[in-house]
């Protein structure tokens, strides 16, 4: 009992309302909403009122600096009385890095931590956001039990649901635009801005200025407003290997991995997806006699009204429905290939992941081997150029 009692005496009251984080690897997100949250607490009319710190740090006496700087702001009241917010912006060393695992850069930081814990003065609020916080550690443990966190991490593109995801995102900004897409726009606009939050914030306001009057997007807008993001060239090696096209294929893959990006998240990405969907696809027209090349409604209503047994293996929407889309895309070219052609693709594509995962080999080496396995027709089908 006295332990307990000795605990609970122990532990801070903090004002609620005072303290606030955001955090994730989605850093335009995790910035847009600590940027939203400090409109919010800033006192109106009041420049003196709102004062902001870069949390950018280069080296730990940096890193001392910054949170130097953070402790002087919070324990500052404003020079005419009144409410003040202090924000510590875009901060790098929560992360499990060299900087943030510095016995300094801990040391000031539970300095920060300690401040905070006793409650700040009537009227400061402190908002803090950062790309990458180390979940395990001290501050981010006790910063969760005594502010208002909240975690906005990138969406994986590597997993199935990455595309629905980002759809309900886009969606969301768009209503409050006025604006609204097709299904296959919407589709294709989630397909070229990929993951991107900032990206696809910033195309959509593109999307919005050409718009002008009219309030719904289609297909046709969203090509021709809408730049390709690193999504969007992931969408494209895709389509170059439902074309066959071998030297786009190349071409496209070199430039990712010339970027910096990793083999194994290109073959996850844009290899299996785009060849599971060709043989999926491949199959329905074979043993359904569906429609490949007609109206996208036509297509999609036929799929569901197959039994279940025959849709069960097809990739699923959030909501459970089948995503037709991209068995869409994938029947407009599948004809170029066979059942047994696809099936042995797969077959390749684990080979190769296996090979990038434990072997020594170049991985440029490995995935372009891979695409002339895939793209490389037989003589009675000339490769497309």
């Amino acid at each position: 009992m006295a332990a307990t009692a000795r605990k609970k005496a122990a532990t801070p009251t903090v004002a609620k309302g005072t303290l606030f984080g955001f955090f994730g690897t989605d850093e335009a997100r995790a910035k847009e909403l600590a940027m939203k949250k400090v409109r919010e607490l800033a006192p109106p009319d009041d420049e003196f009122g709102t004062e902001i710190i870069a949390g950018q740090a280069d080296t730990v006496d940096h890193t001392i600096q910054i949170i130097g700087d953070t402790l002087q702001g919070l324990q500052t009241l404003p020079f005419f009385g009144g409410d003040k917010v202090v924000w510590l912006q875009g901060a790098n060393f929560f992360a499990d890095t060299v900087l943030g695992r510095s016995d300094t850069t801990l040391a000031w930081v539970e300095r920060l931590l300690a401040v905070l814990r006793d409650g700040l003065a009537p009227g400061v609020k402190f908002v803090l956001s950062a790309s990458e916080v180390d979940k395990r550690r001290t501050f981010f443990k006790h910063f969760s039990d005594i502010a208002e966190v909240s975690v906005h991490d990138r969406i994986d593109i590597s997993k199935s649901t990455w595309t629905d995801q980002m759809e309900a995102l886009v969606e969301g900004w768009s209503r409050q635009k006025g604006l609204s897409f097709t299904d296959r726009a919407l589709s294709l606009f989630v397909l070229f801005v990929g993951v991107d939050t900032r990206q696809a914030q910033s195309e959509l306001e593109k999307l919005d200025l050409y718009l002008g009057e009219r309030r719904r997007a289609s297909e046709d807008d969203v090509r021709a407003v809408v730049a390709s993001t690193h999504a969007g060239i992931i969408f494209e090696i895709g389509d170059a290997v439902q074309k066959r096209n071998l030297r786009l294929a190349l071409k496209l893959l070199d430039q990712q991995l010339r970027k910096g990006e990793n083999a194994i998240a290109l073959l996850l990405a844009a290899i299996i997806p785009k060849v599971r969907s060709l043989l999926q696809a491949r199959d329905l027209v074979e043993r359904h006699r569906l429609n490949a090349k007609g109206n996208y409604r036509n297509f999609e209503s036929a799929v569901n009204r197959l039994p279940a047994r025959e849709t069960a293996h097809l990739t699923r929407k959030k909501d459970g429905g089948i995503n037709c889309y991209p068995l869409y895309l994938a029947a407009q070219e599948c004809d170029a290939f066979t059942v047994a052609e696809l099936t042995r693709d797969l077959e390749r594509c684990l080979r190769a992941n296996l090979r990038l995962v434990t072997s020594a080999l170049e991985p440029r080496l490995v995935l372009e081997q891979l695409m002339a396995e895939i793209l490389i027709p037989s003589e009675t089908k000339p490769l497309r150029r």
